[in-house]
């Protein structure tokens, strides 16, 4: 009987262990004091009340390699650095070390799929940055700083390049980086022997729209590019041999008769079944979800939902797809929405955690 009850116990911690989710909690804001972390109950959308992590200056944005075990951070930390993080067992952060970028703060970070080069994009500084990942996880030697050039047509922000977001193609072939001032998405090769990239060429986006973030479609043949300024998204048709990108759709993330000074269109996720779109709209506080054609890839307007909070600057999907919790930078709120996963679109589960302005979330 009590090894019954053992293994009834042990059972039921397996389980519970199982719906809970860790989001890690990148901020930049009044109160926040670094990197936070909660947990979400995957069976009923409920968070964990946050709690700080680790203390560091402005972890706005935050990349975790794939087996969990290495967090990643944009800070201020020296006017502008990269730092590691290893995550310990208990899910205690230990710092490891930073790194300036050299050319001030980065807006955006992320990993090469093999979790062996990390990339900086520096908004003020108009650069893209690579660095070696050490063995011990730890940040080595910046291998890359590469000064964007050109620009757009609207003056008040569009003088000079802005470099806004870092990701790699699902072959871990190129590395894309979106650039707000200069209306275009650059690509460099990545060179992972002397991990480093070089140019190889770049995808033109809509004129004055401001490239903000993208992300690719499911099956690696489609990119989904937001465009800020113009709060719309627009779809390329993505040559995985050649490394280029086509445009194919523009759709609006809001109507004209929604549009509003400041609205500025923020984050953009893909479901991970890739039949649905989301991307968020500040200053409107709302998430707008699209379905996608299963033959085209191209969009279509589900439904705008208000986030119950302000200042949507990102938001994130559960990876099992079940849940989307959107980050009120200025509410200091995440507000968790249940996903149809039918139909794309969103209901209010009512649940509601606080946490110091939240600008990033990663599972």
């Amino acid at each position: 009987m009590t090894r019954f009850i053992l293994i009834l116990i042990a059972a039921i911690g397996s389980i519970t262990s199982a719906s809970a989710q860790t989001i890690w909690i990148g901020t930049g804001g009044k109160g926040a004091e670094g990197i936070y972390k909660t947990t979400l109950n995957s069976e009923n959308g409920k968070l964990s009340d946050p709690v700080l992590a680790a203390e560091i200056a402005g972890p706005g944005f935050l990349a975790l390699n794939k087996d969990k075990t290495l967090l990643y951070a944009a800070c201020g930390v020296d006017k502008g650095s990269v730092a590691a993080f290893r995550i310990n067992d208990d899910e205690s952060l230990e710092l490891l070390n930073t790194v300036p970028t050299g050319d001030g703060g980065a807006a955006h970070l992320s990993l090469d799929n093999e979790g062996k080069i990390l990339f900086s994009a520096q908004y003020g500084g108009g650069s893209v940055a690579a660095y070696a990942i050490k063995d011990d996880g730890s940040i080595g030697a910046q291998t890359a700083l590469i000064k964007h050039t050109g620009s757009g047509p609207d003056e008040s922000r569009q003088k000079s390049p802005h470099p806004h977001w870092s990701g790699v193609s699902p072959d871990n072939r190129f590395l894309f980086i979106p650039d707000l001032g200069a209306d275009k998405v650059f690509i460099y090769k990545i060179d992972h022997a002397a991990k480093t990239i070089t140019a190889h060429g770049a995808g033109i986006a809509v004129p004055g729209g401001g490239p903000r973030h993208m992300k690719f479609g499911k099956d690696g043949t489609k990119i989904y590019l937001l465009n800020e300024m113009l709060l719309s998204v627009t779809v390329f048709d993505y040559d995985v041999e050649a490394g280029t990108m086509t445009a194919l759709q523009t759709i609006e993330t809001l109507p004209e008769e929604l549009k509003e000074i400041p609205n500025k269109a923020a984050e953009i996720r893909v479901h991970p079944s890739g039949k649905f779109v989301y991307a968020s709209n500040r200053g409107h506080d709302s998430i707008t979800a699209f379905a996608v054609d299963s033959e085209s890839g191209e969009l279509s307007f589900i439904e705008r939902e208000a986030i119950r909070g302000s200042w949507p600057r990102n938001f994130n999907l559960s990876p099992d797809g079940k849940w989307l919790i959107a980050a009120g930078r200025y509410s200091n709120t995440l507000s968790v929405f249940s996903v149809d996963q039918e139909s794309g679109g969103l209901l209010f589960s009512g649940n509601i955690a606080n946490v110091p302005a939240p600008i990033c979330l990663e599972f």
